[in-house]
């Protein structure tokens, strides 16, 4: 008997970008140097998950509770970009992984602002 599943639902774009960094920056994980693989990798590797936690709260919560998560999801992403550009400046992430993981990041940023953007001007529409 097989056990078929049937495909995952489509998740918001914000997410699904973030989700695909994240596999990037998992692969990368593993080949950092070791200084930094359990120092600053880490750290990455937490604000990472930190991120897609607080996308997903936002997701679910009714609109008016959004934007505290929605924010926490944009400082959490600058955060990551910092660190991440820490890494390529100490040479501990070439040139190439830079700028392969700083797409999605970089379009994620877009996406948060945007998203942002939209759920400020609701709110103030209702209040």
């Amino acid at each position: 008997m097989s056990l078929l599943r049937p495909p995952p639902a489509r998740i918001l774009p914000v997410l699904e970008t973030v989700k695909r960094a994240y596999i990037i920056w998992h692969e990368y994980h593993n080949i950092l140097p070791k200084t930094q693989r359990y120092s600053l990798g880490n750290r990455i590797d937490k604000i990472f998950i930190e991120l897609i936690e607080a996308i997903l709260t936002a997701i679910f919560l009714a609109r008016e509770e959004k934007l505290p998560y929605v924010r926490l999801s944009i400082r959490k992403l600058d955060v990551l970009k910092v660190l991440i550009m820490i890494l390529w400046e100490t040479k501990s992430l070439d040139n190439k992984k830079y700028i392969v993981l700083s797409v999605p990041i970089d379009e994620v940023g877009k996406m948060l602002g945007g998203w942002y953007g939209q759920v400020s001007k609701q709110n103030s529409l209702t209040k």
